[in-house]
Order: C-alpha cells, then sequence, then structure tokens
C-alpha cells in the first residue's frame, strides 16, 4: 500500500471514529443538563443508534453497494450528518431531538460499513494490513475525549459542535479518498443477504445457538454503560469524565492484543466467561464506587472496558467466523452485528432508561440500585452461559 493510501485511510478512520466519540459519550449529560430528559427519554435516544444499525445493512446491500461509489456517498452522508449535529444543540424539545438523533444515525451507521469497505479495496494482505489502518479510529475515539476533558465542553453543546467540524472535514476529504465503485454482484443486493440470512444455518448448531441468545441478552447490561456512565460520572463528582472514560479505550486497545493468544490457549468458553465476569465486577464497583474514598472503583469500573467488550464481543466476533466458515463468515458477521448492536442494543437502552426512571427519587438518581439491575443481569446470563454452552476447546465450523 502505497504511503499516501495509507495517510488517507488512516485520517478516514481516525475522524470516522472522531466523530462518534465526540458526541454518544456525553449524550445522556447533555440531555439531563439543557434538555431536563428523563431516563427513559436518554435510553430513546440511545435507542437510535440501534435501530441505525437494524436498517443501515440493507442501505449498504440494497442502494449504496449497488449504485454509488462508497467514497463519494460517505462523503454526502456525512456532510448532511454535520447540518443535523450543529442543528440539533438548536432543539429544546426532547420528541423533536429524539427525531434528529434518529435521522442522524440512520446516515452514520452505514459510514462505518462504507469506511470498512473503502479500506478493504487497497488492500493486499487485509489480515495483517486492516489492524494497522483501523487503529486509527480507536485513536480517534481518545482524542475525542481528551479534546472535551481539555476544553472543559463536557456539559456544553460544544461537543456536538465539535463532531459536526469532524463530520463536515470527512465529508469533504471523502471526496478525495480512493474510488471504490459499486458493487456489481446481483446476490450481494437481495434483501436476505442484507441481513445475513445465509448465516442462519447456523442455528442448527446448538452452542452458537445458546452463544447467540446470551450475546443479544449481554447487551442489556452494555447499555447502561454507553448511556448512562457518563452521566452517573459527572452526578457523583468525577472530575472531566470524559476525558477519564478514555482510559475504556486505552484498555480495549491493550487487551485485544491478548485475545488471539488466549482464544487457542484458553478456549472460547472460558474467554466469553471472562468477558461476562467482569461486566458483574465493573457494575459492582460502580454501585460502591464515589468520588472520595472509593475512587479507584470508578477508575476500575472503566477500565473493566477492555474485558467486557474484548473478551466477549471481539471473542464473539472470532467465535463466529470461525464456526461460519469461509462461504458464509460475512453473512454470518452481519446477522451478528444485526443482532447485538441492533436488536440486543434496542432492548438495552430502552429497559436501561426504564431502570433509571424507576430509581429515580425527587429528582435524584439512586446509582447504587440502578447499577445493581446490570450487575444481576449479567450474573443471570453467566448462570444461563454455565449451565448450557458445551463447547469443545478447539471450535471447529458449524
Amino acid at each position: 500500500m502505497k504511503p499516501v493510501v495509507f495517510t488517507k485511510l488512516s485520517v478516514m478512520m481516525l475522524l470516522e471514529y472522531f466523530v462518534w466519540g465526540a458526541w454518544y459519550v456525553t449524550m445522556g449529560t447533555y440531555m439531563s443538563e439543557f434538555l431536563k430528559s428523563s431516563g427513559l427519554q436518554i435510553g430513546a435516544a440511545y435507542s437510535a443508534l440501534a435501530i441505525a444499525t437494524m436498517i443501515s445493512p440493507f442501505f449498504i446491500g440494497l442502494v449504496a453497494d449497488r449504485y454509488f461509489a462508497a467514497q463519494r456517498i460517505m462523503g454526502v452522508l456525512h456532510l448532511v450528518g454535520a447540518a443535523l449535529l450543529f442543528y440539533a444543540t438548536t432543539i429544546t424539545s426532547n420528541s423533536t431531538f429524539y427525531w434528529i438523533i434518529l435521522i442522524y444515525s440512520l446516515l452514520y451507521m452505514p459510514t462505518i460499513a462504507l469506511s470498512n469497505s473503502i479500506a478493504f479495496q487497497q488492500m493486499t494482505d487485509p489480515g495483517k494490513q486492516f489492524p494497522w489502518i483501523r487503529v486509527f479510529g480507536t485513536i480517534g475515539w481518545i482524542v475525542a475525549g481528551i479534546l472535551i476533558g481539555t476544553l472543559g465542553i463536557e456539559k456544553t453543546p460544544s461537543t456536538f459542535h465539535m463532531a459536526a467540524i469532524a463530520s463536515g472535514l470527512l465529508g469533504l476529504i471523502s471526496f478525495i479518498l480512493p474510488h471504490t465503485p459499486p458493487k456489481d454482484n446481483p446476490e450481494n443486493t437481495k434483501a436476505s443477504s442484507a441481513l445475513g440470512a445465509e448465516a442462519f444455518v447456523l442455528f442448527k448448531d446448538r452452542p452458537y445457538l445458546i452463544f447467540f441468545i446470551a450475546a443479544i441478552l449481554v447487551c442489556i447490561p452494555l447499555s447502561f454503560y454507553y448511556g448512562f456512565a457518563n452521566l452517573f460520572l459527572n452526578e457523583v463528582g468525577v472530575n472531566n469524565a470524559a476525558g477519564k472514560m478514555i482510559l475504556g479505550q486505552v484498555s480495549e486497545g491493550i487487551f485485544i492484543l491478548a485475545i488471539p493468544f488466549l482464544f487457542n490457549s484458553i478456549g472460547v468458553k472460558k474467554m466469553l466467561l471472562l468477558g461476562m465476569a467482569a461486566w458483574i465486577l465493573r457494575y459492582i464497583f460502580f454501585a460502591f464506587g464515589n468520588a472520595d474514598v472509593n475512587l479507584w472503583m470508578l477508575y476500575a469500573g472503566i477500565v473493566l472496558h477492555g474485558i467486557c467488550y474484548d473478551f466477549f464481543f471481539v471473542t464473539g466476533y472470532m467465535y463466529t467466523e470461525k464456526k461460519a466458515g469461509a462461504k458464509i463468515k460475512n453473512a454470518a458477521q452481519g446477522l451478528f452485528t444485526f443482532a447485538t448492536y441492533g436488536v440486543g442494543m434496542f432492548i438495552g437502552t430502552w429497559f436501561s432508561g426504564f431502570t433509571a426512571d424507576y430509581y429515580k427519587l425527587e429528582g435524584a438518581y439512586q446509582w447504587k440500585q440502578i447499577w445493581f439491575v446490570p450487575a444481576f443481569i449479567a450474573v443471570a446470563v453467566v448462570i444461563y452461559f454455565l449451565l448450557f454452552f458445551k463447547e469443545k476447546k478447539e471450535v471447529k465450523s458449524a
């Protein structure tokens, strides 16, 4: 890969995830501060991305891949998205804000797949080259958190403005990215292909079906973290909460390096159980942590994000690929994403919002009780997984 192409792709990934990290992490805090939103309204706003995750495969498979060059449609989506992010900060109604975020999410989520498509098109050895490009996405998310903390804009509309500027910049840059023409493959333009229906055959394999159900269920505690962790940390008095939350992305980058070795040495079941156990521990730390003598618990809960996410979801993607084999691996990964970040997160965001409101007393969130709920759910998923998941250490295709 030529250095100029590598540079363009790296900047693309950095800005792609910078945009996401700039507004997503602090949205709950913004809504609470400026819109006086309830927990259910915050959960609903976060569910917008889950809805977009379920819809975007159809957009990519049925429209973008067939009729448009990937870099051009990504440019248009980011430019329109930038305008929507600016407009969102002028809204004073929770219901209107929800619809703006939903429309924005429907524009943003397809750009994840489009950016990956643009990158893969330029690679001769994706297995070796893609991680070096994708790591800039994690760096972009971290940079967004650092800037929010450094500029002191965590509780202001400026987080959306910063995301909008980056989105507009990426929109313009997209038009000079390497040309990625539309695919001319009728098989990939069917609705069933977009959903990953070919991978339904995996459900005949009992261990994978048990894992698949667990993956959807574990998205419920995940939703609590994404939707309410920043608001929680701010309310308990943690300074520069967004800046400190980037430690989660740092740990994610560190722990992901260990996964290829552990996957083969300790087996998929232990890997997945470690990930789920980390969810329990995280929420116990959050329940009993504070900004005083137990500040270390809050830091530990943040840093555990690397194990929580990598050991379950990254391992889950690897497990899915092993089970699927070469023929249906793309469909299987699409189905796994649809089920987790789509269906699972949709259920989780609404449930977390309902829970937050249920444990709100005289206008104040009862955080200990709130964090016990995802901890108990994670315990239930672990018990279910221990009882029913029977997989050999060496995973074979279904």
